[in-house]
């Protein structure tokens, strides 16, 4: 592949921020300031464009013409959004990859936001060279998965989704859960083990990765979980779904 490009830009949306930078598409690193707009109000599909093309533009001259990778909390089947977690329920059906590239000029490879921050590890992190079956967990304004299994990617798991007295379980134990009930990291962690506890039953994973914005603070919550697995955190913390997304330009 001697005229894969060097480099990519990886955009990850989120619920509460969209972040976005430069990425060595070799090294899996950022080379670029990660720049971050709050998610609009309602997160509705014209607004969310607008602030994509604010990052794009905030990243200045070294990201132009760069091609784009983008990661977006919904489940994405050849570019459209069949879900919308956290976001306005407008992106439900839409031709999301088509109307990434309108916005934002330029080729573009669209993909779920938990399954980005995976590959990022897969690739990079975590997970590289790791055998058997490997579950990611980021735990933020939701909870997403994703599932890698000797070394690929099973796309659009929802663990965030499993049932939790009559809710989504992210409902009860994201990050933002933890935030808004005002609980201890101990109460949270408490949650968490049930958590990982209903994955373990249903799956028997080899290896599980914590990544969100929480990642950045482990100390604080994942040694009072215990699984049957080794439980780690992801190598890229918080910068594994902008990463995922721009090495989707050379998978």
């Amino acid at each position: 592949m001697t005229n894969a490009p060097q480099r990519a830009i990886g955009i990850d949306i989120g619920g509460t921020g969209m972040k976005a930078g430069i990425v060595d598409l070799h090294e899996g690193t950022l080379v670029s300031e990660r720049v971050r707009i709050p998610t609009p109000d309602g997160a509705t599909p014209p607004d969310v464009l607008a602030t994509a093309k604010q990052l794009v533009e905030l990243l200045g001259p070294d990201g132009e013409d760069l091609p784009i990778g983008v990661c977006f909390p919904a489940v994405v089947k050849d570019g459209i959004t069949l879900s919308a977690a956290n976001v306005s329920e407008e992106w439900i059906g839409l031709d999301a990859d088509a109307r990434f590239g309108e916005a934002l000029g330029r080729d573009i490879r669209f993909v779920n936001d938990a399954d980005a921050a995976g590959l990022a590890e897969l690739k990079f992190g975590a997970a590289r060279g790791q055998a058997g079956f490997t579950i990611m967990t980021t735990l933020g304004t939701g909870i997403g998965s994703a599932f890698l299994f000797d070394g690929k990617l099973v796309p659009n798991s929802e663990l965030g989704h499993l049932d939790h007295k009559g809710e989504s379980i992210e409902r009860w134990a994201s990050a933002s859960a933890r935030e808004r009930d005002d609980i201890s990291w101990k109460k949270w962690a408490d949650r968490l083990q049930h958590f990982y506890d209903h994955i373990e039953a249903l799956f028997s994973p080899d290896l599980i990765i914590v990544g969100g914005g929480v990642s950045k603070n482990p100390e604080k919550f994942l040694p009072m979980i215990e699984t049957r697995a080794p439980i780690v955190t992801a190598v890229h913390r918080n910068n594994a779904g902008i990463i995922g997304a721009a090495g989707l330009i050379i998978s």
